[in-house]
């Protein structure tokens, strides 16, 4: 598993192909696999489609149509030959830039932009017939209550099956972590290394593992340059910072025995749900994290937006980790 922070990979794609190409080189092929694509299937999205059919060399592919919508074509073998990705060529491009070259074509790393042999498999064309099957702006509505969901599934691990109550964030006991035994790296902007504490409280981070040891010769925290394609181990909440004795707080269900090979915290752009932050039953005065008395003329500020289009009610469920 790898953390890639976005719920979207439109603004850094090269790292997305990483990605794939970092998970799928653990595939031993020993069973099937199964490749469930993402739904950007429009422009640039379906170049990247193109390059990571070309990249898996899947023996299938099942490809939905969606209703009153004007379908893409099909994603045949002869298609997906000719028509150029986003980092790779189609055959007829590369030919026409290739005259009189000889020799197959291999497939080169985004990074280098080449060709990459078109793989032969059996296209599986389906058209559902169930009401409103792909029905557009309703897919990102469903995934965002989906992803809290399962956010707040996988803090209901942190609640113990002895009690009887639901434990608000504060009472439950986080692991303390020196700033010398992590790194940090935010995936999705660019922070000041001085705000970089202030990104990082009451945030969801990703606990993964480099390669390399972390060292630090200042007593600061250790600040990663570039954001690593490494194993993610699990997830958590930074739920503090001790500034004077230079400890993380840390709240996650991950294992003990797990936890010794993290030395990496990746800050993404994935909030903790607003209701683990307003639900802190048992707090005196104002919740932290949360302002009830804000300046929003401030630059960069702003108001979360509510789509009135939606119907919430459809979609609404009680903040219950238990």
């Amino acid at each position: 598993m790898v953390y890639y922070g976005q719920t979207s990979c439109e603004q850094d794609t090269e790292r997305y192909l990483d990605v794939v190409k970092y998970v799928f080189s653990s595939y031993k092929k020993e069973v099937p696999l199964v490749i469930n694509t993402m739904g950007w299937v429009k422009g640039e999205g379906l170049l990247l489609l193109i390059d990571v059919i070309r990249l898996l060399s899947p023996s299938h592919i099942v490809q939905m149509d969606v209703y009153d919508w004007k379908a893409m074509a099909p994603l045949t073998p002869e298609y997906v030959r000719l028509t150029p990705g986003l980092y790779t060529k189609g055959k007829q491009e590369a030919k026409r830039k290739r005259v009189g070259a000889s020799g197959a074509d291999s497939w080169k790393s985004p990074e280098g932009g080449g060709d990459a042999p078109a793989p032969e498999y059996k296209l599986l064309y389906v058209h559902p017939e169930f009401p409103r099957a792909g029905a557009a702006g309703e897919a990102r509505v469903h995934s965002g209550v989906l992803r809290d969901m399962s956010i707040l599934g996988y803090l209901g691990q942190l609640q113990s099956p002895d009690v009887g109550a639901m434990l608000p964030l504060h009472s439950l006991v986080p692991y303390q972590v020196p700033f010398s035994a992590v790194a940090l790296r935010v995936i999705h902007t660019d922070v000041a290394p001085t705000n970089i504490m202030y990104a990082l409280n009451a945030s969801w981070v990703g606990l993964c593992r480099i390669p390399d040891e972390v060292s630090s010769q200042a007593d600061g925290p250790v600040l990663l340059t570039q954001t690593p394609v490494c194993d993610c181990l699990g997830f958590g909440i930074v739920r503090g910072v001790e500034m004077e004795k230079k400890l993380y707080y840390v709240l996650t269900p991950v294992l003990p025995e797990k936890l010794r090979l993290v030395n990496c915290l990746l800050l993404g752009n994935i909030a903790v749900p607003n209701c683990v932050l307003m639900g802190q039953q048992g707090v005196e005065g104002e919740i932290p994290y949360v302002t009830s008395d804000y300046n929003y003329s401030i630059l960069g500020s702003g108001k979360l937006k509510k789509k009135k289009h939606f119907k919430r009610r459809e979609y609404t469920f009680e903040c219950d980790y238990t």
